[in-house]
């Protein structure tokens, strides 16, 4: 700054007629090299999408001192100037540049340039052209279907006199484009394999993978890539097995593969484990000629239990043979025991939805003013509840079914790609939390079962469904965008988010 000082000194010297014509940014601050700004610029291609941020970085330097930097794109209607002498007092020798755009949401042109000029104190600029595309990829590429859950057991069964196999059947997709699947089955020939998928937004691929007749374990890895390398990773053990006492059991009401992983949470139905090898399914039916299966894994139907169509007396897990198992009664509660070790099953029984209770008491009446709100006596709102976000006043309230009195569901609600929730089910309240019903699942992430929380109040001596003391928020995350609609079993304490 003392150099800067004495030039201005001299220049006071001088008669004013030579300033009024002389004067300018160099005179007020003289060149050092008279050489122009050099931009090192990031990246010259920025791969972005309509609706998202993109960012022009890169480090500036001149020697006498930048004075200004501009950026320009007429089709984004971007014009901006960056004085950096009315920011800092004084021009900068060097200066990091990084300048967020927002795209807007609209914009369908395949590219546009933004112009970067840099200006010294001398008046020499230099320009760097930056191009923009809305080709990015922001996107992991997807296992729609047919991927191991993380860290499970994927079984295969061995019997006498056949080779055990296991049926892979994958769905994929990407926004942008796939590249290829990896399947690694550690030990066993022929593997691993990698299977190019030629840069398609979906791909199928199906094998039947056979393995020695002997009880062992795999290590067991799938990987899906994109276009742009972006890679998904899921690992388990295939475990070559007589029998495997699952931990859990599932009741599938749908068909595909598809429908098993299109839901947020729900689908298929988690059924008590009653015993070694021994499972319970408590269901409701709403219409006769329902078919179903049980399978051990909630996303594949590569082990599935049915009916024996050799001897529909017994179940079998045999894909030749396997069928399902159909419920012919409308509007009425099954009661189903199975056993995977001898593979037999029983329909213990029905009873009706005036048979089924619920855990609060006789003195609420849904959707009446049966709700006492201030506990005197003097004001009553109805007793309704819902999906309740942060406060007992935010609630996404529940329509009752017309037939059975104990199934509720919500309007549809459009959820977004990773958007995670925060809920528990619990009563509308226009002032203050009062838990006069409230249900949680089993751990934030495991929405299995909905127990009924025992510090809620009316509690039915008759009810025997489940129960919890644990206040917990299930929080699961949405895997894909669109619109669902979420059910609810009061009496089972079942619930599930399904697409519309």
């Amino acid at each position: 700054m003392k150099k800067h000082f004495l030039n201005l000194a001299l220049w006071a010297l001088l008669p004013m007629s030579l300033c009024v014509t002389g004067c300018s940014d160099d005179d007020t601050y003289p060149d050092v090299d008279g050489q122009s700004p050099v931009a090192e610029m990031t990246t010259l291609h920025i791969q972005t999408a309509a609706g998202r941020t993109f960012t022009i970085e890169g480090t500036l330097t001149d020697a006498d001192g930048i004075s200004t930097i501009q950026l320009q794109c007429e089709a984004l209607y971007l014009n901006k100037t960056i004085d950096l002498i009315e920011i800092y007092g004084e021009p900068q020798t060097e200066y990091e540049l990084s300048y967020n755009f927002d795209m807007p949401a609209n914009e369908i042109a395949d590219s546009y340039t933004v112009t970067v000029t840099i200006t010294d104190i001398g008046g020499r600029s230099v320009t760097q052209d930056v191009k923009v595309t809305l080709d990015g990829d922001f996107e992991n590429p997807v296992f729609v279907s047919g991927a191991p859950d993380e860290g499970s057991i994927v079984p295969v069964i061995l019997r006498e006199g056949e080779t055990p196999t296991l049926d892979l059947n994958f769905s994929l997709s990407d926004d942008r484009g796939l590249d290829y699947l990896n399947i690694d089955i550690e030990g066993l020939e022929g593997f691993p394999k990698r299977i190019d998928l030629g840069m398609q937004t979906t791909g199928e691929y199906t094998e039947s993978v056979s393995f020695p007749a002997e009880i062992q374990d795999y290590a067991y890895t799938v990987t899906l890539a994109d276009t742009i390398g972006k890679i998904v990773t899921r690992t388990a053990t295939i475990r070559v097995t007589d029998v495997m006492d699952y931990e859990k059991m599932y009741l599938a009401d749908v068909a595909t593969e598809a429908e098993l992983n299109s839901d947020v949470f729900g689908v298929p139905m988690c059924i008590d484990h009653t015993g070694e090898y021994e499972y319970q399914a408590i269901y409701y039916n709403a219409e006769a000629g329902t078919e179903i299966y049980f399978i051990p894994t909630p996303g594949s139907f590569a082990v599935r239990y049915g009916i024996n169509s050799e001897d529909n007396t017994v179940l079998t897990n045999d894909p030749n043979l396997v069928q399902p198992l159909v419920l012919d009664q409308a509007n009425v509660y099954y009661i189903i025991n199975i056993n995977i070790w001898d593979l037999t099953y029983e329909i213990a029984g029905t009873y009706s939805v005036e048979e089924a209770q619920d855990p609060w008491g006789t003195d609420m009446t849904y959707g009446e003013e049966c709700f006492d709100l201030w506990g005197d006596g003097t004001t009553f709102i109805p007793f309704t509840f819902g999906l309740t976000s942060d406060n007992p006043t935010n609630v996404v309230s529940f329509t009752q079914d017309e037939t059975n009195p104990h199934l509720f569901y919500s309007e549809p609600m459009e959820l977004a790609t990773g958007e995670q929730m925060h809920f528990i089910i619990h009563n509308y309240h226009q002032s203050e939390w009062w838990n006069a019903v409230r249900w949680c699942s089993i751990s934030n992430t495991d929405l299995d079962v909905f127990a009924y929380y025992t510090q809620s109040a009316s509690k039915n001596p008759d009810y025997t469904g489940p129960t919890t003391g644990q206040d917990v928020w299930s929080e699961p995350t949405v895997t894909t965008g669109g619109t669902y609609r979420f059910y609810f079993d009061s009496h089972l304490g079942r619930a599930k988010l399904v697409r519309e």
